[in-house]
């Protein structure tokens, strides 16, 4: 590797990422230029003009390091190069220069919570309980009658453990069994990811995505995890309180090595993915004191089943701005939930749902992130099972919705063939219904969600009080939505109708309208259902 130039892009404005709209690519399902039905790093490079067309601040490119493709890039062999099915390394500094050149930084996913099996680490952590990285991993002895070493189950697959014949013990996976858990209490494990951090800073990456990162250390004392309250069961891992195998205590010092790291480098972003009930306490552990993350990435929105005002105030209430707090990101899609069109819809018109939801997420407080399609008013894919290939999915069905129905191709051109996606049968199946909402047709249509979209992330950068002001909630009967976004002398009123029905009301005070969606000619004192009005305060 040679040494990069430090790029002007990403030493300047070292707090660019302050209400920033990052677009999250799956690289798999972006754009295939080989042939192979797959999407690849070349693909990203030839659309960042849809992306930078977008007004967005970065993109976030999920996986594409080396990988057997377990877990789909998840399941890392080797930090520090790229998966031949996704290009090489030359691709990836093309894909970087040529955003830069954009003025758009990219994001990267990191997994440090485990690699994959076929890792070079784990491969010499399993030979012996000698060997030279033998506690690299989480290891433990089997109990006298053969069975695990406690109760940990893990997401997918039942028991968090599995035997490895070779060392004679049980190796821990919070995720599949190719997954094996890294051993992050151990100094030369911190060492040894902080160096593969290294490896892509150098190289110009402008920030990361943490994977997954309070499943990053476990109860070293191994203690069984309690039951969880009742509640909806799909996967033996939703009848534990998960105490012991995931969020430690030890977690955000690692994260502080990670920042000191970060540090050294200017304007670089880094945002944790808090999976799991009760995450904001974890949200705020890790992004305190400014010592700590930049940001938080929670699950609020991801996995909701409606929409509704309750959910957006809980979601907000702890992200105060309090002195020493860090800064939330929200998203209401991304590549493991299902897309929100097709979650909180219910039964309505969704090119309109998807449109006063986009005004909402531009008018949240914190970081914003938009998943590759959500532009389009993408609804959830149905993928059949025979084409399934999410292993959850699978080992799942019918009773999850899986990943997979977020993940299929990006719909480019309506008319060409599996939707200019790639000129081969893709990974996963174009849904008949998403070629007419291919970026060709909306890119023609000035009424289109993706034209609207481009006008609501330049409300948001232009509206200071959108992109970093105060959000305070205003009373009001669901299912109205009522908050202030205030930064100095700006103050927006944000007003939702959340509902299925038109409802009353008149603000207190006088208004200037700054934007709406699906108000369809309604009077100043009413919103139709689903609707949405930005106004600014005047006096008179």
């Amino acid at each position: 590797m040679t040494d990069k130039v430090p790029d002007p892009l990403t030493v300047s404005s070292a707090d660019w990422w302050r209400g920033a709209v990052i677009y999250q690519v799956y690289p798999r399902s972006f754009a295939d230029t080989n042939g192979d039905g797959v999407g690849d790093l070349a693909g990203i490079t030839e659309h960042l003009d849809h992306i930078a067309s977008l007004g967005v601040d970065a993109v976030w490119l999920s996986p594409f390091f080396t990988s057997p493709m377990k877990d789909f890039g998840y399941d890392v062999a080797d930090y520090c190069d790229v998966d031949p099915v996704f290009g090489t390394l030359a691709d990836c500094d093309r894909l970087i220069a040529r955003a830069h050149s954009l003025g758009l930084r990219i994001i990267t996913d990191l997994v440090l919570a485990h690699t994959s099996d076929q890792h070079a680490w784990f491969r010499d952590s399993r030979q012996s309980r000698t060997a030279s990285r033998a506690d690299w991993y989480v290891w433990a002895d089997a109990k006298p009658d053969g069975s695990p070493p406690n109760n940990w189950q893990s997401v997918f697959v039942g028991s968090a453990w599995t035997w490895d014949a070779r060392r004679g013990q049980y190796y821990m996976h919070n995720f599949l069994p190719e997954q094996p858990q890294l051993n992050l209490h151990n100094p030369a494990v911190q060492d040894a990811v902080l160096d593969a951090a290294r490896f892509w800073l150098d190289r110009g990456v402008d920030g990361f995505r943490f994977d997954a990162i309070n499943f990053a250390m476990h109860d070293p004392l191994l203690r069984d995890n309690p039951p969880a309250p009742p509640g909806k069961r799909t996967r033996p891992f939703d009848f534990q309180s998960k105490v012991h195998n995931q969020s430690q205590p030890q977690i955000p010092g690692f994260l502080a090595r990670i920042r000191a790291l970060m540090d050294h480098y200017p304007g670089r972003f880094s945002v944790a993915e808090v999976v799991g009930e009760g995450a904001e306490p974890e949200m705020q552990a890790f992004t305190a004191d400014d010592r700590h993350l930049n940001s938080a990435y929670g699950f609020a929105y991801l996995y909701a089943d409606a929409l509704t005002s309750d959910l957006v105030r809980r979601a907000n209430a702890a992200w105060d701005g309090a002195p020493g707090q860090g800064w939330p990101s929200w998203a209401f899609s991304n590549h493991d939930a299902p897309r929100a069109v097709s979650r909180w819809a219910e039964g309505r018109d969704p090119d309109r749902f998807a449109r006063m939801a986009m005004l909402l997420l531009m008018a949240l407080r914190g970081n914003v992130f938009v998943y590759q399609g959500e532009e389009l008013g993408l609804p959830q894919a149905d993928v059949p099972f025979d084409r399934l290939v999410d292993p959850e999915a699978i080992a799942n069905w019918p009773e999850t919705f899986g990943r997979d129905g977020a993940r299929t191709p990006m719909p480019w051109r309506a008319d060409a063939p599996h939707a200019g996606f790639s000129i081969a049968e893709p990974w996963l199946p174009v849904d008949p219904r998403h070629p007419p909402l291919a970026v060709d047709r909306q890119d023609a249509d000035p009424a289109s969600i993706l034209n609207l979209t481009r006008r609501l992330i330049a409300l948001r950068k232009a509206a200071a009080a959108l992109r970093l002001g105060s959000l305070r909630f205003l009373d009001a009967p669901a299912p109205l939505l009522v908050f202030e976004r205030a930064h100095g002398d700006e103050v927006l009123t944000c007003v939702f109708n959340l509902g299925h029905e038109t409802v009353a009301w008149t603000p207190d005070g006088h208004f200037l309208p700054v934007e709406s969606v699906n108000v369809d000619g309604a009077g100043p004192d009413e919103l139709p259902p689903i609707s949405g009005r930005i106004m600014r305060r005047f006096s008179i």
